[in-house]
């Protein structure tokens, strides 16, 4: 019963928010929170809902490559969104590579968030020489695009590991790749916040009760700067996801045998002129909404977040 009030205390409190208030006030936020949980569950669920399984090389028949949607008259019903070049089921296709895409990201951004919080805690609150190291290596890699990073660090491990092992890691590869490319601004957002907080009077009254500086950091300072952090984690979700998608696109991502977003607009995009637009018209549609939702949400929740904006 006490867990069950404290859930509804809590539930009543949020409902009663200014953040709730300001994401229930605009509809475009909602509209884009629920594509975005649409396309979430789907990717969850694929492989309770996806009509095929396109990992099963088993079940494929190449006789079924190259059919149309399903509303063209060379279709078939049980292609609802037609079949690429192996006779995979596209929307099966597509369910299964938003997995790997949604998965790519999210630990790509796990990652850059941790490296990035732990260096940036670290140059905010060491100072001195240490904060000018990472910081300049900070404004270095800063001069370097995100993507030019990723395909960097990708050809480096090809270098030392070879194609085929690589291609048996090239997740744990990319999430890295990735996650490197954008640690920057967390590191510099947090040092920006922990400069200001360091100073602060709950600062010192931990120095005072003789607490050490790794405590003072992780416990009361970390907390007090993870608002903006949030928001980019939010946005920089999306542009992993168009990281990833670049990177299999370009054919030094995931393997083509590992359905991403990136690898069937790669896969279509060899057949685009020859008739078979669906192959990657779908697939780049996907990629395009789920995009626009996250970057949306991320907009709204960079606002909510801002006390100046209320």
């Amino acid at each position: 019963m006490a867990a069950v009030s404290s859930m509804r205390e809590i539930l009543s409190r949020a409902r009663d928010s200014d953040i709730y208030w300001s994401f229930k006030r605009s509809k475009l936020v909602v509209v884009a929170f629920c594509v975005t949980m649409v396309i979430f569950l789907g990717a969850l669920l694929a492989p309770v809902l996806a009509p095929h399984n396109p990992l099963d090389l088993a079940s494929l028949n190449l006789s079924d490559a190259f059919l149309p949607p399903a509303w063209e008259s060379a279709g078939m019903a049980k292609f609802p969104l037609g079949t690429d070049d192996q006779g995979r089921d596209l929307l099966s296709a597509i369910m299964f590579g938003l997995r790997t895409s949604l998965l790519v990201g999210f630990l790509a951004v796990v990652f850059a968030m941790v490296l990035g919080i732990a260096l940036g805690l670290i140059a905010g609150y060491v100072g001195g020489a240490v904060d000018s190291i990472i910081m300049r290596v900070a404004d270095v890699q800063l001069s370097f695009p995100a993507i030019l990073v990723a395909m960097l660090i990708d050809g480096v491990t090809r270098s030392l590991l070879g194609n085929e092992m690589r291609d048996t890691s090239a997740m744990v590869v990319l999430i890295v790749a990735i996650g490197l490319s954008y640690w920057v601004q967390y590191a510099r957002t947090v040092r920006g916040s922990v400069l200001v907080e360091k100073n602060k009077e709950y600062v010192q009254a931990a120095r005072v009760i003789g607490l050490s500086s790794t405590l003072i950091a992780i416990r009361h300072v970390l907390p007090n700067v993870l608002g903006p952090v949030l928001v980019i984690a939010t946005i920089n979700l999306a542009l992993a996801i168009i990281t990833e998608a670049t990177l299999s696109f370009l054919g030094v991502g995931l393997p083509a045998t590992q359905p991403s977003l990136g690898t069937l607009i790669n896969t279509g995009q060899k057949f685009l002129f020859s008739g078979e637009w669906w192959i990657t018209i779908f697939p780049g549609i996907t990629l395009a909404v789920l995009v626009l939702a996250v970057n949306l949400l991320g907009d709204w929740l960079r606002d909510a977040l801002n006390p100046k904006l209320r």
